[in-house]
């Protein structure tokens, strides 16, 4: 296996799919609440004042490797955490969010252990969980977790990379593993190589290591209102290329922070490219910050992490000299 395409997750193949599915959403609807940021990491639509922010995500294959762990507790920090990154990444912060969990299963411990991770998640992000579904479907085999949640954004405050300009720089905040993306390919790396979840990885299981909770990045709320920002980016599925989303620019990054170990754990196990982990895996950044050259000694103080790239005249994301987004 040498790819994410190869363990059953064509991203490319993904992207037009969901094309496709936006080419026929042309309705808008009339009077108050009129968008005025679609399909960037979130959206927002007008409220007078201020912008409404909304965006919505789950945690992915992740809750398999909680099944097979039996320990539900953390996948509900993961959940919050998909979410609010994404909201942090326009400057909106959130306020509320409802979940929604599918199985064919329901069994209160399981459901218990699940709103243990929501009501932590919702801490950590100052955030109220407001209402939710579950929902028992026969089409379901095993479990599923989404949510959906709202915050609010000044309107003159949104941050959405078209001030992205040449010369400035990017800087990388750490991640605190793998998140919540990526786990159908480390999945089939672990399980075609004859390993067991259960397996020792450094002071822990490697299932443990895949469970560790996707880092909430509410300190960057603060980082926006204090230093001119020009971008922010939640580095999920598709790695580097993630970076995309904000603006039609060239993106180098030719100082990488160092991957965690469960990186280079994957990385072994799979001869995987190295192009194709970071179009794959977040490598230990898990979010993005642009700005420019001079706010970057400001960010090395206040943030976990440093200077990774810098952005210039063309279009793409590199990898050093190596073009990621191939």
């Amino acid at each position: 296996m040498k790819s994410y395409a190869d363990a059953g997750v064509d991203i490319k193949k993904e992207e037009k799919a969901v094309k496709s599915l936006v080419s026929g959403l042309k309705f808008v609807r009339k009077g108050t609440g009129q968008p005025i940021l679609t399909n960037h990491y979130a959206s927002v639509i007008d409220a007078g004042e201020i912008g409404i922010a909304i965006t919505t995500d789950g945690v992915g294959t992740k809750i398999k490797v909680a099944e097979i762990m039996n320990n539900f507790r953390t996948i509900g920090i993961d959940c919050v955490a998909m979410n609010v990154n994404d909201l942090y990444a326009i400057n909106a912060e959130p306020v509320a969010l409802v979940d929604y969990i599918a199985t064919n299963r329901p069994e209160e411990r399981i459901m218990a252990e699940i709103g243990e991770g929501l009501n932590r998640g919702c801490e950590m992000a100052n955030v109220t969980l407001v209402g939710g579904e579950t929902a028992t479907l026969d089409i379901v085999n095993g479990w599923d977790l989404s949510g959906t949640v709202i915050g609010f954004v000044e309107k003159d405050g949104i941050i959405t990379g078209s001030a992205v300009k040449p010369g400035d720089v990017i800087f990388a905040i750490s991640s605190s593993g793998i998140h919540s993306n990526g786990l159908t390919l480390a999945r089939k790396l672990i399980e075609e190589n004859g390993l067991s979840y259960h397996d020792r990885f450094e002071n822990h299981t490697i299932g443990e290591e895949l469970l560790v909770p996707t880092r909430i990045y509410s300190e960057v709320l603060e980082i926006a209102r204090k230093y001119e920002i020009h971008g922010m980016a939640h580095i999920t599925g598709g790695g580097l290329l993630n970076l995309k989303r904000l603006k039609k620019i060239k993106f180098v990054i030719d100082n990488p922070l160092k991957p965690n170990r469960i990186f280079t754990f994957l990385h072994e196990l799979g001869n995987i490219s190295v192009d194709e982990m970071y179009r794959t895996f977040n490598m230990g950044m898990g979010f993005m910050l642009i700005a420019h050259e001079k706010t970057a000694e400001e960010l090395r103080k206040k943030l976990d992490g440093d200077v990774v790239g810098y952005v210039e005249e063309g279009e793409g994301v590199y990898l050093e000299e190596m073009r990621v987004d191939v």
